[in-house]
């Protein structure tokens, strides 16, 4: 795939002192096959370099399951015509689909000399805020990482540092068939339920592209960045 096919923009940093914050682009993908999108991290995070800017990635995926590293067999139950991919992240399966908000986040971890915890506490406390600003009361949980409302998972977050660089991210639940799920242990929990924004806003034109504009721009600002989509 070929990034500059995509919409971008270049985010600008929320610090007055120049030089201080690492450049960052924003790409747009839309719906995207998973292989082809996870390839391009890789190889981006296997041919860095250190004046690269930092990148987020928002898209859609055509429906899979993902297997983490830590990921076994037995937690996809029927996986049926949906494809499952064995890739590089931390975590155990998760679902893709039309309808999901992922962003990935290519983040040059040892620039910003922070590790995988704080940058799972950044992408976090976006999903938090993102949530909120839907009137989405969510809460966290400090041995499995994502997002939850009541219980039941929003939100998904895994990640693979390399070479000092992050990739992989976030998955946020907003408007999609949820049903796939209950074909796996989703993260490896059993009976773990799900549940998206559309649930508690209902129905809305345009709901994923607008929380795609909401997220970005929170984690922009855990980032150190102005926000980008103004009238959000």
């Amino acid at each position: 795939m070929l990034l500059t096919d995509y919409k971008w923009f270049q985010a600008q940093p929320s610090s007055p002192e120049v030089g201080t914050t690492p450049e960052m682009i924003v790409r747009r993908l839309g719906l995207q096959s998973y292989e082809l999108v996870w390839q391009a991290m890789r190889y981006l995070a296997e041919n860095s370099a250190l004046s690269k800017p930092d990148e987020i990635w928002l898209l859609s995926h055509k429906p899979v399951y993902t297997q983490g590293q830590a990921g076994q067999a037995k937690h996809i139950l029927n996986p049926g015509d949906i494809p499952v991919v064995q890739i590089d992240r931390g975590g155990q399966v998760t679902y893709h689909g039309p309808g999901q908000l992922v962003a990935y986040l290519l983040i040059n971890v040892r620039r910003r000399n922070f590790g995988a915890r704080a940058l799972v506490d950044f992408i976090e406390n976006a999903l938090l805020a993102t949530l909120k600003d839907y009137g989405i009361a969510a809460t966290t949980k400090p041995k499995a990482p994502g997002v939850y409302v009541n219980d039941a998972k929003i939100a998904a977050v895994g990640l693979r540092i390399k070479n000092g660089w992050s990739y992989h991210g976030l998955s946020l639940n907003v408007n999609m068939d949820l049903a796939p799920f209950s074909n796996i242990n989703p993260c490896g929990f059993e009976n773990l339920r799900v549940t998206q924004v559309v649930d508690y806003v209902g129905e809305q034109d345009l709901l994923l592209q607008n929380v795609s504009k909401v997220l970005c721009n929170k984690l922009l600002r855990e980032l150190g960045y102005l926000k980008y989509y103004q009238h959000n």
